[in-house]
């Protein structure tokens, strides 16, 4: 199995116009973070986890050709805003692409993307064969999935387990059960906003600790915003096995 990081960053605490931070000036290319995104590929199958608005540039960089599904964390726009381009797949393989959401963000997709769900819709307009997320063990080509119930603030998102990979953005709470889910995973790539305290997302220090928890062999932060500061700086500051993730990080499992 291999999973490439297709977007380590956030919207948040970026400026939309006219940033001049340290990040945004760097030339380190692990400081260039697209919105948060994950490719899961195995012999046969591959999974994107979320589409926000840079889906079509992470597609394009990591010369994708083929895809099976897509599954949704949460309908938060960072998150779906790029389910329109998957009209390129539509064509390539006329047929409608597989998007695991629950009901909630089903029904913000169905009002997000209106032109798409016509009775009648205009001719090239993106084809979505929804499906509901299941809240336990399901099945995607030859991927086992476990759904993982987190919450974002007050709202409950889903993160993912695919064999000993677990993958968790946008949360800043893990309940009991889904901790004892992801338990005995290899690989761990979960969300840190910042240092600082967030509301609704973990910080670098929240992270760290949930991390110490599960105890996994290897741990990415994903999700980062430019308020964390530079790759290498905070890299510096990690436990030994923790890690920075970076777009384009490749990580391949048994």
């Amino acid at each position: 199995m291999k999973i490439t990081i297709l977007g380590s960053g956030t919207s948040q605490g970026v400026p939309v116009i006219a940033c001049n931070c340290a990040v945004c000036e760097s030339h380190d290319t692990m400081d260039k973070r697209l919105r948060s995104s994950v490719m899961v590929e195995s012999e046969g199958t591959r999974i994107v986890i979320d589409a926000g608005p840079d889906f079509r540039q992470q597609m394009l960089r990591q010369k994708v050709m083929q895809l099976d599904a897509i599954l949704i964390t949460h309908c938060h726009k960072d998150h779906i805003a790029g389910l329109d381009d998957i009209r390129s797949f539509n064509y390539l393989f006329n047929k409608p692409m597989d998007i695991y959401a629950t009901e909630r963000d089903q029904l913000a997709i169905r009002q997000e993307f209106s032109y798409a769900f016509h009775e009648n819709p205009y001719p090239g307009v993106p084809e979505f064969n929804m499906i509901t997320l299941p809240e336990t063990l399901f099945k995607i080509g030859n991927m086992h999935i476990i759904p993982l119930e987190v919450f974002h603030m007050r709202m409950k998102v889903y993160g993912f387990r695919f064999g000993n990979f677990s993958y968790v953005t946008d949360a800043n709470m893990i309940p009991e059960k889904t901790m004892e889910l992801m338990k005995g995973s290899d690989v761990i790539v979960i969300n840190a906003l910042r240092k600082q305290p967030h509301v609704s997302h973990f910080n670098l220090e929240q992270a760290i600790d949930v991390i110490g928890k599960l105890k996994p062999k290897v741990a990415y932060l994903t999700h980062i915003s430019h308020m964390m500061g530079k790759h290498a700086d905070i890299e510096a500051e990690l436990p030994p096995s923790v890690h920075m993730a970076y777009d384009g990080l490749e990580i391949l499992m048994d």
